[in-house]
């Protein structure tokens, strides 16, 4: 499963913080959400923020509080990709301290390096899951200008290296190579030539999964039978947590994607979409962040009116542009029945079964 952009906006570091102190807290964000996560043998997120510690401030030069990390992991997250336009807005020592910190949390991540030997370790993360060994690279279009300082290393959309890495990669025993891109032009809910362009420069050299971030909002999805095998790409996955409140910059889309094995072989077989809603109510004059279901809540009375409109809209807006997608269609979600009768968003808590990959 893979996500949209995870984002630390001034009002998500307020919203975390713990009374007037300099302790945050950021679980309840993904509290109910965090059984979709889990539901995926492998969870993926993109981290477009940094542990770069004091002052910890939102845009443009994003440092969100270490625990940020804690409620990932807790939430389900197996794996970081890191490489986007804001992963060196603490310059070096941002980079490296972001670094550290997901190392000593022990939570896998790429795309962005302390050195040479630092991208040897970290190349890509390796899942191996019920048979299959799964390797996730990572490539951005850019860091907002900002210079990499050496010896940081962050992988740019470069194909010569990305051709490299993939020839690395094949010799590695690993069964299939997924790509996470951060491109494409913000606010754009189409992709645009070059989006297209590195997907079919992706395909031809055998990467089957495609997966994209950046443009904030979501954009549409394929999977397409070829005579090698199916070849699927998710052009942007939208916001996942964020505070960009602007239609449809509100939400996002998980991408779920399956790939079965068959004797030495591996395909795609399956991929589908499911729309989550950033809700923002304000409570005690302090708001809040949570990642909602949003097809399991669109009925939900204790909402209030203006938030649940919104979220409709939202599901109305996403599935307009997925309109366009190829052979992806919606999950569907069975309700336990606890949560039919559930009245309050503090109503229940799901069960989550043990995941297949720690």
């Amino acid at each position: 499963m893979f996500m949209g952009d995870i984002m630390g906006h001034d009002s998500q570091i307020k919203s975390a913080r713990i009374g007037n102190s300099e302790r945050f807290d950021y679980h309840s964000c993904f509290k109910y959400i965090k059984h979709d996560i889990q539901s995926a043998d492998i969870a993926i997120g993109n981290l477009e923020v940094t542990f770069a510690g004091r002052p910890h401030k939102g845009y443009p030069t994003f440092s969100s509080p270490d625990t940020l990390a804690d409620a990932l992991m807790d939430a389900g997250i197996d794996g970081l990709i890191m490489a986007n336009n804001h992963c060196v807005d603490r310059r070096k020592q941002g980079l490296e301290r972001t670094l550290k910190v997901l190392d000593e949390k022990g939570i896998p991540r790429t795309g962005v390096f302390k050195d040479s030997l630092d991208r040897a370790k970290h190349i890509a993360m390796f899942f191996e899951v019920k048979g299959m060994r799964l390797a996730v690279l990572n490539y951005t279009y850019g860091t907002n200008g900002i210079p990499v300082q050496q010896p940081n290393i962050v992988n740019h959309l470069d194909t010569v290296v990305m051709a490299q890495d993939i020839a690395i990669l094949r010799k590695k025993n690993v069964d299939e190579i997924i790509v996470c891109m951060h491109w494409g032009w913000e606010y754009h809910t189409k992709p645009n030539p070059e989006q297209k362009m590195l997907t079919r420069f992706l395909w031809n050299k055998g990467v089957k999964v495609v997966i994209g971030s950046h443009p904030h909002v979501v954009q549409p999805m394929e999977l397409n039978e070829t005579a090698t095998g199916n070849r699927m790409v998710a052009y942007s996955m939208g916001n996942f947590i964020s505070n960009q409140r602007p239609a449809p910059r509100d939400g996002s889309a998980l991408a779920f994607v399956e790939f079965t094995k068959v004797g030495d072989s591996i395909y795609v077989s399956n991929a589908e979409y499911q729309l989550t809603w950033v809700y923002t109510p304000v409570r005690n004059g302090k708001k809040s962040f949570y990642v909602l279901p949003a097809e399991r809540y669109k009925n939900a009375t204790w909402m209030n009116t203006t938030a649940r409109t919104r979220m409709n809209a939202y599901m109305g807006e996403a599935r307009a542009i997925f309109k366009g997608n190829n052979n992806v269609g919606e999950r569907q979600f069975i309700l336990p029945p606890i949560m039919l009768k559930a009245k309050s968003i503090e109503a229940f808590e799901l069960p989550v079964s043990k995941k297949m990959v720690n």
